[in-house]
């Protein structure tokens, strides 16, 4: 995926952590591997499709040859590469993902750590419907955060200041976290045995759907300032979710949102997608979210403690 959706180097609270590996195909039939870590912009010309890249490789080669950029999947362009070739790409980098999630699932697992990966789009609340969480379950829960965004650390200074600890990944171009990043978080954040983990993603209702993180859940939170039809013009990432919360449900007399119509293109997409209705500023419809959590991490605890016994 990264090929398609032009991640770049991520760090974890300002250290350089990740970078990509990315096959070049070119147009006189050579190939090469590579890995650059993004430190360069990528400008692009929708219109025509022309593309210019300041790529720094690590090694020097003339090109006495113009890169013919096709369009891929869904409108995607790449240098030279075949549909067939894009595709064999994205299930390599989405396997190698899914082998860090397994791991982090069982790491987690085995401590008994509740784990949900939050998503959304930008602007949905995110930060203030985890504020509100944590304020409220702290007392019952240790919890801890891992917060990710293309750039600055505030989400996180606002997660620390409900007095929990939180770790802040940069991703820079990127568009989402993956699971190696959050298992390089797991290194360097304490998370207690037996509790709760938070992972916002970055805002984006797109590439972090077919991420797995090793979380437990996706938490998909809508607000209701964002349409009725956002779960039919997004439709992965409300099939990859477990829960949807429709927040901001304060604003609702100010808005002409149809809530039964946006509940049912999201079961409409996903069946088995639980709703929950929920403002994080008046605290509206949370108590139900909490039980959700408290009724989910219970089982979780249950089979970590009949899992120690037989040990």
């Amino acid at each position: 995926m990264c090929t398609v959706c032009g991640c770049g180097t991520s760090s974890i609270e300002g250290k350089p952590e990740h970078s990509h590996d990315h096959p070049h195909d070119h147009a006189d039939g050579h190939a090469h591997d590579h890995d650059h870590d993004h430190h360069h912009d990528h400008g692009h010309d929708h219109h025509d499709h022309a593309h210019h890249h300041d790529h720094d490789h690590g090694h020097a080669h003339d090109h006495g040859h113009r890169h013919d950029y096709g369009a891929g999947p869904a409108g995607v362009h790449a240098p030279g590469l075949s549909q067939e070739r894009i595709v064999r790409i994205e299930r390599d980098i989405l396997s190698k993902n899914n082998d860090h999630a397994r791991e982090n699932r069982v790491r987690l697992e085995q401590s008994g750590v509740f784990a949900l990966n939050f998503v959304s789009s930008p602007g949905s609340g995110k930060t203030q419907l985890l504020v509100r969480t944590i304020s409220d379950l702290k007392d019952r829960f240790s919890i801890s955060v891992i917060e990710g965004d293309q750039q600055t650390s505030n989400d996180a200074e606002r997660i620390r200041a409900t007095g929990v600890p939180a770790l802040q990944i940069n991703t820079g171009k990127g568009c989402h976290l993956d699971a190696h990043m959050v298992s390089h978080a797991l290194c360097e954040l304490t998370v207690a045995p037996s509790s709760l983990l938070f992972i916002e993603n970055v805002g984006n209702l797109v590439c972090p759907a077919a991420f797995d993180l090793g979380e437990a859940h996706k938490v998909v939170v809508l607000s209701v300032t964002e349409g009725e039809d956002k779960p039919l013009k997004y439709p992965e990432m409300f099939a990859a979710s477990d829960l949807m919360l429709l927040n901001k449900s304060d604003l609702l007399p100010h808005l002409e949102f149809d809530v039964g119509r946006c509940l049912a293109n999201a079961l409409k997409v996903n069946p088995d997608l639980q709703t929950l209705v929920v403002s994080a500023r008046t605290g509206e419809g949370m108590a139900a979210f909490y039980a959700w959590i408290e009724a989910r991490a219970a089982r979780l605890a249950a089979r970590h403690a009949r899992a120690a016994a037989a040990k």
